[in-house]
């Protein structure tokens, strides 16, 4: 599918990924909290789609799904069409030059086939022209090429750096892909302020500062900005909100802001402060623990107990960071260890960050390769592309040798302009860091063996619950929301045999204006002729050949669930009756009596309505679903009325005039600790009633329909 231009995915905004609908992390402050904001320049949204934020955007915590691999058929390639592939494939070599380069192997839909670099280019295509020789792999490669690309290069570097971008640009079939290549994120103490921030920070470092990472996830970043503000207490509020304080907020309360803002430190002790945690996280971490240690002793000393005990604090707050960070080297200061595990013909490689003599966290990936694959050829090819796009350390410790090692170190040293060592390690602490990987990557990849077992038994039921002539591979769920009819949005969300496929969601900001405010059914249409009409219309000239999104995810769905019930049912049918659709079966999902989870009504066209058992792990199934969907467009809204909120003012509220909008701004500042504060704070504002409280309470925090 080629999306609409407003339809855009969630994935796009990487600078601000999304938490999974997790439970509150520990600690957490409810919408009462007055707490800064953490970002001077909120993303713009899109004309008519939101852009990713962090309630809407998927978390990079969990490890990647796993790639489906493609099936090997048992029999051999037909002589005639291994005839034609040898055919097209000797012309290219007579052309072919002898010096390095990169060449690509071309369908008859001009799709490329395979990316592949070599020393001596006519040699290497000549070997492909052989007659025998081959594994089966390469055998059913040659026999759908039809046509030879080929790039000169001046040296065999630049064709190994040339390659990787082709294979992550183009996502050939036969070549071994790198998937869910997310930039990492860092931590960022800012130095365009002179009371510097300490921040997440994802994509170009353009911002002036100090960066240190990558970590391996935004988890393990947030839980380490968390940790240092109660050792240094620097602010992670906005120089906007900074600017605007004319009282300490929450952080400062809680002991984890010295309060810079309103004078609770001075110049001098805050520079203090930021200078010891860019000497923790430069790696001076014991040296940093020493001088706290001395203080705290010098303050007990003299009896000032209070001091002594925040400095205590300070100290068990680094000893939590490094306590978190698991497994941290004596002898490796900055290294990048990966190992590679293979089990079911399904490969899972752990990245492990070391900087500063400190771990950073881990990652597992799932490359997408043919089991006739090994795992040496699969790491080689993962790490060259794992480094098109970031800085290598000065050290890459792996658990196999590859070919080419020297080839790929001399690349990454021209990339970096650094010396970068690739070791296999076979003693030391630094055989010791490449087993820990490779238990983890065992681990993870059982893991996600498991869970994909599961989610096959799940789809299995599916079908024979719904009568399904095949396992679904992509079911779309969609579902509306609006509070009277404003800032009305309709979401779609996406899963397939290994779960929720995040990046293909999609956000739909309702702009029909014959639509009358709260018609479901209207909105609905709207949002599945937006969605299908795009599938339904040709390709323009030249967009064919482009790469899709996600070449392993089928643009149509099999199966469309809608939050609603007969009504809704019937309204979608006239739907895809209009849009000429017959070949996408449809499935509405009505909630219970007193809208009850567990005893839920399915509709289908032309059945009776089909009513699960409570414990049934197919209805199980069908919820989260539908919940999913629901915790996406309620997210979407919520983020479209805060806007209109912000822009609006005080002045929509029902009963607030001048005198009481200057009453509440006198005593919270700005309007967006109005929003923030509870029903209690807001009735402790003189001239404030009750009942007025309640009434602006109920205005920032409605209860979408």
């Amino acid at each position: 599918m080629i999306p609409h231009p407003t339809d855009i995915p969630e994935a796009a905004a990487d600078a601000a990924p999304e938490p999974d609908a997790a439970p509150e992390p520990e600690g957490a402050i409810g919408p009462a909290a007055e707490l800064p904001p953490t970002s001077d320049e909120p993303a713009e949204p899109a004309p008519d789609i939101d852009a990713a934020t962090d309630s809407l955007a998927a978390e990079d915590d969990d490890e990647p799904l796993l790639p489906q691999v493609p099936e090997e058929p048992g029999d051999e390639v037909a002589a005639g069409p291994l005839a034609v592939g040898r055919s097209a494939i000797a012309h290219a070599v007579r052309l072919a030059p002898t010096s390095p380069g990169v060449y690509r192997m071309l369908n008859a839909a001009s799709d490329v086939l395979y990316v592949g670099k070599a020393k001596n280019v006519k040699k290497r295509l000549a070997s492909y022209a052989r007659p025998t020789g081959h594994v089966m792999r390469i055998s059913r490669m040659i026999a759908a090429t039809v046509s030879v690309e080929i790039i000169s290069t001046a040296t065999e570097t630049e064709a190994l750096l040339l390659e990787a971008n082709l294979i992550k640009q183009l996502r050939p079939r036969f070549n071994v892909l790198l998937r869910d290549d997310k930039s990492f994120p860092y931590i960022l103490i800012t130095g365009d302020h002179w009371a510097p921030q300490i921040i997440k920070h994802r994509g170009a470092q353009s911002r002036p500062g100090r960066y240190f990472g990558p970590f391996a996830s935004v988890g393990s970043v947030n839980r380490t900005i968390t940790a240092l503000q109660r050792a240094f207490l620097m602010r992670s509020c906005t120089d906007a909100f900074f600017e605007s304080r004319t009282r300490p907020c929450l952080l400062y309360q809680i002991k984890r802001c010295a309060g810079p803002c309103t004078g609770e430190i001075d110049f001098p002790g805050y520079t203090a402060l930021v200078r010891e945690a860019t000497d923790f996280l430069s790696g001076r971490s014991r040296a940093v623990k020493q001088e706290l240690a001395g203080e705290m002793d010098k303050a007990s000393a003299e009896l000032e107990f209070e001091t002594a005990a925040l400095y205590r604090d300070r100290l068990a707050a680094l000893s939590a960071i490094q306590s978190q960070q698991g497994i941290n080297p004596r002898t490796v200061e900055e290294a990048d260890v990966f190992a590679i595990h293979q089990e079911g013909g399904y490969f899972c490689v752990e990245v492990f960050f070391f900087r500063t003599g400190q771990n950073w966290g881990n990652r597992a990936y799932f490359p997408r390769a043919e089991k006739t694959f090994t795992v040496e050829e699969v790491l080689a090819a993962f790490l060259a592309q794992f480094y098109d796009d970031k800085a290598p350390p000065k050290q890459i410790l792996l658990s196999h040798k590859i070919e080419e090692c020297e080839l790929l170190a001399e690349a990454l040293c021209i990339k970096s302009g650094h010396k970068v060592e690739i070791l296999t390690p076979q003693r030391g602490e630094k055989k010791e860091l490449v087993g820990h990987a490779l238990t983890n990557a065992r681990e993870a990849l059982g893991r996600k063996l498991a869970d994909t077992a599961t989610q096959t038994r799940l789809l299995q039921g599916l079908v024979s619950t719904l009568k399904l002539p095949h396992p679904p591979k992509r079911i779309e769920v969609y579902d509306n929301s609006h509070i009277q009819g404003s800032n009305a949005v309709g979401a779609m969300i996406v899963a397939g045999p290994d779960g929720f496929i995040k990046n293909q969601y999609r956000k739909f900001n309702i702009r029909s204006e014959g639509i009358t405010p709260g018609d479901d059914y209207g909105m609905m249409r709207e949002v599945l002729e937006r969605r299908f009409k795009r599938l339904l219309a040709p390709p323009a000239e030249g967009e064919a050949a482009k790469p899709k999104p996600d070449d392993e995810v089928p643009q149509w769905p099999d199966l469309v669930i809608i939050d609603g019930g007969r009504g809704q049912l019937n309204a979608v049918q006239e739907i895809f009756q209009a849009l000429g659709l017959s070949n996408v079966t449809l499935m509405a999902v009505a909630k219970g009596p007193d809208r009850d989870a567990g005893r839920e009504t399915l509709f289908m066209p032309g059945f009776e309505p089909i009513k699960l058992e409570p414990r049934d792990p197919v209805l199980y199934f069908i919820q989260r679903l539908r919940d999913e969907a629901h915790r996406f467009v309620i997210g979407s809204h919520r983020k479209l009325r805060k806007k209109d909120i912000r822009e609006a003012g005080l002045q929509e509220i029902p009963g607030i005039g001048p005198s009481r909008k200057r009453a509440l701004l006198h005593h919270f500042g700005t309007l967006k600790e109005i929003e923030r504060a509870s029903l209690g704070d807001l009735g402790k504002v003189p001239g404030i009633s009750a009942e007025s409280a309640k009434r602006i309470f109920d205005y920032f925090h409605p209860q979408p329909g």
